[in-house]
């Protein structure tokens, strides 16, 4: 890619022995994360040897709706929020439109939630030569915490008792349209989280390299603040939860190097056999999330529209 400066395999190397032997360190269960994929050095590694490379076509768009963003006080987090709402080709503020829920990545906000594209050309692609079914698209700022329920920190209720009566006052979402929800990494982990807790409100969910997780002594060794405690992963893991999704549409995109890969696993086998799942080539990497970001909101058109 122009401009941006190469990375010798020297320093990938460095890189992946340092985070080796950072595992080494931890000890017995860090060694067992690397086994699993989950921590960095095995996501190096694949790096060198070509394991993420991913072949992206170009994406075509027609002309993007309107995008307006904001912030609003949320109760449920404590403090401002800020958030976009995405209208697609054609349509404007006051439309009555299906609605996506875009759920951003650990470190993410409002702005990034489709890997790289912005909300409104998200809506604009054309998917095999066809533009989108016409469905809006809401996010918000839902900081660091997984988008399960932290003390003083709630983002699943700021989604569902905020943003959405938010999207429902503009006519977005609002019965009898239907609403989706849509992730990528901590997000796509936070997509199946809300269809899981909420099934007779989102009737489709898309998840892209969803960040999960199949213990909590796991999800503390890579991410300390994914979780308040163990009781708190228990009530919020997906995998354990996922017979609730029988009545929603779900699709879930892993590359088959993702360090979650061993967990999005798990996590498929307790989907219902109407789930849609892909496995491909590909890592945690922005080339398999813009891969599929095309078909998964065209999975959510299909159900929606």
């Amino acid at each position: 890619m122009s401009g941006r400066k190469e990375v010798s395999r020297r320093r990938l190397l460095r890189v992946g022995i340092g985070g080796l032997a950072g595992v080494a360190a931890a000890g017995a269960a860090g060694t067992e994360l690397v086994a699993h994929g989950i921590l960095p050095g095995k996501q190096v590694l694949d790096l060198i040897d070509g394991a993420c490379s991913v072949s992206v076509p170009p994406l075509k768009f027609s002309r993007p709706g309107p995008l307006m963003s904001g912030t609003f006080y949320s109760r449920a987090r404590r403090r401002r929020v800020g958030y976009t709402i995405a209208y697609p080709p054609g349509h404007r503020p006051g439309s009555a439109l299906p609605l996506i829920v875009a759920l951003h990545a650990y470190g993410g906000s409002h702005v990034s939630v489709l890997g790289g594209i912005t909300s409104a050309d998200g809506l604009a692609l054309r998917v095999a030569g066809r533009p989108l079914p016409p469905m809006a698209l809401a996010a918000a700022d839902g900081g660091g915490g997984y988008w399960n329920p932290h003390p003083g920190d709630d983002p699943m209720a700021m989604v569902i008792d905020e943003l959405i009566p938010l999207c429902q006052r503009m006519g977005l979402g609002r019965p009898p349209q239907p609403i989706g929800t849509l992730g990528i990494s901590m997000g796509g982990y936070g997509a199946i989280l809300l269809a899981e807790k909420y099934p007779g409100l989102f009737a489709a969910a898309a998840a892209i390299s969803p960040a999960i997780w199949t213990n909590y002594r796991q999800a503390r060794s890579v991410n300390p603040g994914a979780y308040a405690s163990a009781a708190a992963f228990r009530a919020a893991d997906a995998v354990t939860h996922a017979s609730a999704l029988s009545a929603v549409a779900v699709r879930v995109a892993s590359g088959l190097s993702d360090p979650f890969h061993p967990g999005v696993k798990a996590l498929t086998k307790a989907l219902p056999a109407s789930a849609v799942v892909v496995f491909a080539k590909g890592c945690h990497s922005g080339s398999f999330v813009r891969s599929q970001v095309p078909p998964s909101l065209a999975f959510l058109a299909a159900v929606l529209g």
